[in-house]
Formats: C-alpha cells, structure tokens, sequence
C-alpha cells in the first residue's frame, strides 16, 4: 500500500488565501461604505445627508457618492421635500427574494421528502434565476444509480423539467426575451432546439398540470416538474422529480408528474399561493 504524507492530499481550495482575511484591506472601501449607509437607512425613518454623514463619521461628499450610487440601482430614494433618504423598492425586493426563497425551502421540504418515499427518485426545488434555473434543495433517494441537482447549481431553462415548469406559466413575451438571450442550446439528441417545438411543448405542460423532461438534458435521465404559485397565481418555483430512464419509464411519468403536481400545490397553499 502506497501512503502519501498530509501535504500531497491536501486540495486546493480555488480562492485567494486572503479571503479568509476580514481585515481593511480585503475589502472593497466604495462598497463597504455604500452598505453602511444602507443599514443606517434600514434602521430608521429617513435622514438628511448630513445626519447620516454625522451618525457614520464620513465626510458628505463621500456620503453623497455612496448615496447617488444606490439610488441608481432603486436601493434607496429621496424625498425632495426635506431631502430625506429612505429605503426604496430595490432594496425590498432583494429583502423578498431572500424571504421567498427560504420559506420555499422550508415548506418544499416535507412534501418533497413524501414524494422522494413514495416514488424512491430524488426531488428538487428550483426557481428561475437570470433565465436560467437555480437548484434551491434536494432530497436525495438512496439508489446508487441517482438524480442529482446540487444546491445553487443552475441549468438551462428550456431543457429542465423546472425550466419547463416555470416558462409554461409565464407571458409570451417573457419566454421569448429569456430564449433570445439564453438560446436552445442542444445537449442531447433529444433536447428541444425549436421554439415553435418547445412552445407546443409548454401548451402541453399546462394542459397535464406537469414538464417533462425526456433526456433532454442529460442522456439517460427522465424528470417531471410542476409550479408553485405565488399570490397572484405567477409561477415562482418548481418541484421536480428525476430518475434514470430505466427506472422512470414514460408510462410512469404521467402518475410521477400527478404526484409531483400535488406536492407542487401543497407548497403553493402553504406559502399563501394561489393556483394558476
């Protein structure tokens, strides 16, 4: 038996040794202050450019520029009667995707664990991020021949059975603007590579209730996904349901993808969602 010493097993990380360092000079200055200013905003009911150059020790034109720079991205507004600055739409709606994101997790995880049981295939949850499906969890069966979608992964919309899920719900012109940036790339000989194909296939979806996927991302791999739907009935997040072809025939996938659309509608009532 051959034996190696400590240094020779030793992996690389794939990161600077310095991040691990939270010292000043790991940190980027602009942005630091930028993010001072935006918690002294959270924590009250507006304030003038002088008291927040006051309350954080910064001179006002730095304070300026920290202000100006999130007001262009929506993180904060003014109000011109007193020149008071607030927290504005950008930031809340970073604050709701964290919010959406983690009550998703934590309302999928039993009915995901259910439906790992009854069918023995891994499930996941994923919503759609940047045109493109960002895995949330997994539950993983145990099967050594397995579906895997590690957590902050992300895929391609169009050839997913989540991806599917999602653009079957959206407008028109939605799928179009994440087609026409994203593109149909083929990864298999059975991935769809027409959007007039792929739009039959979304009508489909939506008359079943549930995707599928049909190794159309990965040779050999069959997947089913329904939506979860928010308050007002828009597709926020997807729940799918993949295993080997040889384990998840096409005629499975029509009891997989109703059980899959029943976890799908159980998290959707749980997290105040309304069916679309």
């Amino acid at each position: 038996m051959v034996q190696t010493s400590p240094a020779t097993t030793r992996r690389t990380r794939g990161r600077p040794k310095a991040v691990e360092d939270k010292t000043e000079q790991n940190t980027v200055q602009s942005l630091d202050r930028a993010l001072a200013m935006l918690k002294l905003l959270s924590r009250s009911e507006g304030m003038t450019l002088s008291e927040l150059a006051a309350e954080s020790g910064e001179a006002a034109a730095t304070v300026y520029r920290a202000l100006v720079t999130l007001q262009a991205h929506g993180m904060i507004e003014m109000e011109e009667q007193g020149q008071v600055w607030h927290i504005g739409g950008g930031a809340f709606r970073i604050g709701s995707a964290f919010l959406r994101r983690a009550k998703f997790v934590e309302r999928a995880r039993l009915p995901m664990d259910r439906l790992m049981r009854a069918t023995g295939e891994t499930t996941a949850l994923g919503i759609e991020g940047d045109g493109r499906v960002l895995h949330l969890a997994q539950v993983e069966t145990r099967a050594a021949i397995r579906a895997y979608f590690p957590e902050g992964s992300a895929g391609p919309m169009h050839a997913s059975a989540i991806g599917k899920a999602l653009l079957a719900w959206y407008p028109e012109e939605r799928i179009e603007a994440i087609l026409e940036r994203e593109g149909l790339e083929k990864f298999t000989s059975l991935t769809i590579t027409s959007v007039s194909t792929l739009m039959r296939d979304l009508s489909r979806t939506r008359d079943r209730g549930f995707a599928l996927d049909d190794q159309e991302g990965a040779e050999g791999m069959r997947a089913v996904a329904a939506p979860v739907f928010d308050a007002f009935g828009a597709p926020v997040a997807a729940i799918a349901l993949a295993g080997p072809a040889f384990r998840v025939s096409l005629s499975d996938t029509s009891r997989f993808g109703a059980l899959v659309r029943d976890a799908a509608g159980e998290v959707t009532a749980a997290t105040g969602g309304t069916p679309g």
